[in-house]
C-alpha cells in the first residue's frame, strides 16, 4: 500500500473545550492508525487566534495542524468526519509527500 504525506489545518470553536478537541483528535488518529495502517506524525497546536473575517459569527478560531502519512483514500474519511463535527468550523490538507515510509522504530 502506497502512503503518502498529508497535513490538515484544523479551525476549531474557540469555546471547544480541550477534551473536546482531543476527543476528535483521537478519533482522526484512530482512522489514520487503525482504518488505514498509516502513522500520526505531529500534532501542533496553535492556540486560539484572531480571525481576519468572522466565521460561524465567531471572531476568533482555534486552530491545530497535524501531520500523518495515509494512503491517498482515506483523506475522503478524515474529512468526512470533520465535516460532519459541528465545532470544526474549517479545514484544509495538503499532501506533502507523494511518497512516504514508515519507520521501523
Amino acid at each position: 500500500m502506497k502512503l503518502r504525506k498529508y497535513e490538515t489545518l484544523i479551525l476549531f470553536n474557540p469555546d471547544m473545550g480541550n477534551s473536546e478537541r482531543q476527543e476528535v483528535l483521537e478519533d482522526l488518529t484512530n482512522v489514520v492508525e487503525q482504518e488505514y495502517k498509516g502513522k500520526w506524525l505531529v500534532t501542533d497546536d496553535w492556540g486560539v487566534r484572531e480571525l481576519a473575517y468572522p466565521v460561524a459569527k465567531h471572531t476568533r478560531g482555534h486552530y491545530v495542524r497535524i501531520e500523518y502519512g495515509v494512503p491517498g483514500n482515506a483523506i475522503q474519511e478524515i474529512e468526512r468526519k470533520l465535516r460532519l463535527n459541528e465545532d470544526v468550523f474549517k479545514f484544509l490538507t495538503v499532501k506533502l509527500q507523494d511518497k512516504f515510509e514508515i519507520e521501523e522504530e
